[in-house]
């Protein structure tokens, strides 16, 4: 076992502990997810039959994400739904888990970085885009909604405010070209908080944006503009799923979003 794997396991179970001593309210959980079956060393690509199994698990309880906001905000809420979500978009997401979700009945919302389509650029880690014909033929299973990532993918804590405006159009004009879609929902890409000139531009184009934290989100205390939302990883088994859908392993979150902090700042995208 690695170091890496013990250090996790630790910081698992200490963020367990700490739920145990303040159990998380209930609220509605969005699941974040980015592969599946693309049988990769990646944290974040799960097996098949394990997606599977999760999906079965939540069927009952899945939402689109715009009933769950409307749920969040209306007088009578749907306190603990749970919305399924995955952002990049390879093309295992379309293949592998698209038809998962069909057959189990859960809606899913992509968030898509639209260059990687366009120009058919990989994603890291062996990450084949998708295409958007694949992306069409999703969208008539009634089951796939798009939303943009961004267009390259771009970090909107460090790129100037003419940039971020430029990389949001980008995106909305190719989804409304290629697809005859007009995006509400957007994810900020590595899950990190923009600075305030460019959150203020996903505002005025978006009905809602994500970030991270592994937390629920809140009737009366949800902003729409800063969904939380739970990674899942392929360590996640039954157990772990099951306390992150319950609003548990925030303190496993915190610390995953301080080291990103410090592994991007580097980074523009």
């Amino acid at each position: 076992m690695s170091t890496r794997s013990v250090a996790v396991g630790a910081l698992r179970q200490v963020a367990s502990l700490k739920d145990r001593v303040r159990p998380p309210k209930p609220g509605t959980a969005v699941l974040l997810y980015h592969r599946v079956g693309a049988r990769t060393p990646m944290s974040a690509d799960l097996p098949r039959a394990r997606f599977a199994d999760q999906m079965a698990k939540i069927a009952e309880r899945a939402s689109t994400l715009d009933d769950a906001l409307t749920a969040l905000e209306g007088p009578t809420p749907k306190a603990e739904s749970v919305v399924v979500t995955f952002d990049d978009g390879t093309a295992d997401v379309l293949e592998v888990a698209l038809p998962v979700c069909v057959d189990r009945k859960v809606p899913m919302l992509l968030y898509l970085a639209t260059r990687f389509v366009e120009e058919q650029v990989a994603f890291p880690s062996e990450g084949r885009p998708t295409s958007w014909q694949a992306l069409a033929d999703g969208l008539t299973t009634g089951y796939l909604q798009v939303g943009s990532h961004t267009h390259s993918h771009a970090l909107l804590d460090r790129i100037d405010p003419a940039s971020a405006e430029e990389e949001l159009d980008r995106s909305i004009g190719l989804l409304q070209d290629r697809l005859g879609v007009e995006p509400a929902h957007f994810a900020y890409p590595k899950a990190l908080a923009p600075s305030a000139a460019n959150e203020a531009a996903v505002r005025r184009r978006f009905r809602s944006a994500a970030l991270a934290g592994t937390r629920l989100n809140h009737p009366g205390a949800t902003d729409r503009w800063r969904l939380a939302r739970t990674p899942i990883q392929g360590r996640d088994d039954a157990r772990w799923f099951d306390a992150k859908v319950a609003g548990g392993l925030g303190l496993e979150d915190d610390v995953r979003r301080l080291a990103n902090r410090y592994r991007y700042r580097g980074y523009e995208s």
